[in-house]
């Protein structure tokens, strides 16, 4: 591949066209009108403009991404996460053109996107499941009686569902038809598709997953496990690698079954298994993400893998260059998703200029963004600023590398989700590992911030008092004393 084209905006974009140019193939950006100036099309070398902000008039439309793909001579077209980058249909057609996508193929990603498909795939190769029905169910009546059967507190979840949406939490059957016609409701809206199926609920669940790297010469390897726990709405906020309650012997357990449903859907390219976790430390598949993962970086950190690289030469049809064996775990690595949203009130987006901005900086410090300062952020597309990314030789030595960091980010404008990160970098629960997908519900609210902020405020006040008296003492003005001697003039 001489020239690759980046299906995607902002700090993801940026990100593999830095792996792009290293690799020593030119890099075409695409861009909707709000991201003319925008870094990652600053970078590339070439650009072309989509259209309008709006995603479907921009970074949705694949066919004018395909044509533009040709236009300019492209190789290969890379999706990144989000957008279109788990759309089989735009893999297909990316194919057809006689261009090279840089992902797993169009069938393993049909299987892996629904979740009924992804279960049914993986059944033979007796991997551990949550018990439920793995099968649409739409009839009431049936569903009343299948819940009753499993037990409750049961969910009801999407079958085409992600980031939480079409999921509903039941806790007793007299609230059951009404969540059923929610989740319904909500996954045609969604995603256009009612599908829905039944599970048990994991009442404490740790939220693990396992990164898999697989060639197209059927070596398939796992580059270890991300804990992703600390969640609000389903959607993650911080993740670590490696999780603090993994054993040696778990991490191989979970680590093969991670391999052996990638193998399952003769999936290549990297991926994400995802697994819950229960507070036995039994493990239950829950689906496949066939894309780069935002936290990819984690495991980036302590594996020495750049996995977009590792991306490009298995789209290349490379060999993988390494076994399971050469992998080792180094260290520890934590990210902190640092969004445009307002802790203090709901984690609703926060819109508005940078009008500050600094990164953090050090040994073992990676910012990964798509931001300047004097940059607005748009109210079209993901609040995300940046993933900030620290690397210890343990995990407390992380925690506090990431705390300095926090510290160190300066940004002015929006409010972000830097003060939540230091709220649970300092929170006892997290450092002791004691802590499950329910750690917001549990721990967090927003006058606990609220009362850090004031009793910091307070500090600094009493510091700059003390201050100003010291000052004071010293300037002291020279008291002139009265006396009778005169001044003689000569």
């Amino acid at each position: 591949m001489k020239k690759i084209l980046v299906a995607n905006r902002g700090e993801i974009a940026l990100r593999i066209m830095r792996t792009i140019r290293k690799m020593g193939i030119q890099s075409v950006a695409v861009y909707s009108d709000v991201d003319r100036r925008s870094p990652h099309v600053l970078f590339a070398d070439e650009a072309v403009c989509l259209g309008a902000a709006p995603s479907g008039e921009s970074y949705l439309n694949a066919d004018k991404i395909i044509a533009f793909a040709k236009e300019l001579g492209v190789d290969g077209i890379h999706p990144g996460y989000g957008f279109l980058s788990e759309n089989a249909d735009f893999a297909q057609k990316v194919q057809d053109a006689g261009i090279i996508f840089i992902g797993p193929s169009p069938a393993a990603m049909r299987t892996m996107g629904s979740k009924l498909a992804a279960k049914e795939c993986v059944k033979k190769y007796n991997i551990p499941m949550v018990p439920g029905i793995d099968k649409a169910i739409d009839d009431i009546s049936l569903a009343k009686e299948t819940a009753k059967q499993i037990g409750y507190p049961i969910l009801i979840k999407a079958s085409a569902g992600g980031g939480g949406k079409g999921m509903r939490i039941v806790e007793k059957e007299e609230d059951f038809g009404e969540q059923m016609q929610r989740a319904v409701s909500e996954a045609t809206a969604s995603f256009g598709d009612g599908s829905v199926f039944i599970e048990k609920y994991v009442s404490s669940p740790r939220h693990i997953e396992v990164q898999v790297v697989a060639d197209q010469h059927g070596n398939v390897i796992h580059g270890f496990e991300r804990e992703c726990s600390v969640q609000r709405r389903h959607q993650k906020l911080i993740e670590e690698t490696p999780s603090v309650i993994i054993t040696p012997e778990l991490r191989e357990q979970i680590g093969d079954a991670a391999v052996m449903v990638a193998r399952a859907c003769n999936y290549t390219s990297i991926g994400t298994v995802e697994f819950l976790m229960d507070e036995k430390l039994n493990f239950y598949f829950l689906e496949m993400n066939t894309r780069l993962q935002v936290e990819h970086p984690v495991s980036e950190m302590i594996t020495g893998l750049d996995l977009v690289e590792e991306q490009i030469k298995i789209a290349r049809g490379e060999l993988l260059s390494f076994a399971q064996k050469d992998l080792v775990l180094n260290g520890h690595a934590i990210e902190l998703r640092v969004c445009a949203e307002d802790p203090l009130n709901n984690f609703l987006p926060s819109i508005g200029t940078l009008t500050k901005y600094e990164k953090p900086t050090g040994e073992g410090i990676r910012v990964d963004d798509g931001y300047e300062e004097g940059m607005d952020i748009s109210i079209y597309y993901d609040p995300m600023i940046a993933k900030l990314v620290v690397h210890g030789k343990t995990r407390t030595e992380a925690i506090q590398k990431m705390l300095q960091a926090i510290k160190d980010y300066k940004i002015e404008g929006v409010a972000t989700t830097l003060s939540f990160g230091t709220f649970v970098f300092e929170h006892e629960a997290f450092f002791s590992g004691h802590f499950d997908t329910h750690f917001v519900k549990n721990y967090y609210t927003p006058e606990k911030i609220k009362e850090k902020h004031k009793a910091s405020a307070e500090i600094a006040a009493l510091a700059a008092l003390k201050y100003w008296l010291e000052k004071q003492s010293i300037t002291q003005p020279v008291q002139h004393k009265v006396t009778s001697w005169k001044r003689r003039l000569a």
